[in-house]
């Protein structure tokens, strides 16, 4: 499988390749600590947690993978969710492989997880583009920023 470049620096990733039962990369997850399969979504996901721990200073101890939430009486699984200091929700992060659009539909199903969760900054990235945004709770609406912002200027 070619991995493609993303718009996220370069990282030292630690990548086997598997033979049983077929041959398969598998790439090592610095949160969940274990290799997992690597597919375009995961190598986007990687190069997420990398950004948000090297560069924007997220604690590797408060960052989740594949939290489960119920949204409509159904069990998902959101990509990554960041807690405060206290344990409670404040990001939440949808990684599509890099040929998956960022349409409405992967914006709307970020918006209907955190119904559930209820943070205040929410993102979906294909690893080409990264569509952050924060909720205008008085207003209704969603506030789209520059960037990813920095651990410690995530409010609870």
């Amino acid at each position: 499988m070619k991995l493609p470049k993303l718009i996220f620096p370069e990282y030292e990733f630690k990548i086997l390749t598997s033979t049983l039962p077929e041959q398969s990369l598998k790439i090592f997850d610095i949160i969940r600590k274990k290799y997992v399969s690597l597919t375009p979504e995961e190598w986007v996901r990687q190069h997420l947690l990398h950004f948000m721990v090297k560069e924007r200073k997220f604690p590797q101890s408060l960052l989740s993978v594949e939290k489960k939430v119920r949204v409509n009486n159904l069990n998902k699984r959101t990509d990554v969710v960041a807690y405060s200091p206290t344990l409670n929700p404040i990001l939440i992060a949808e990684c599509k492989a890099p040929s998956v659009a960022l349409t409405q539909k992967a914006f709307d199903q970020t918006a209907r997880y955190n119904l559930t969760l209820g943070v205040n900054f929410f993102l979906i990235t294909n690893g080409l583009k990264i569509l952050c945004s924060t909720i205008d709770h008085k207003n209704k609406s969603y506030i789209f920023l520059e960037e990813i912002p920095f651990y410690n200027e995530i409010k609870e």
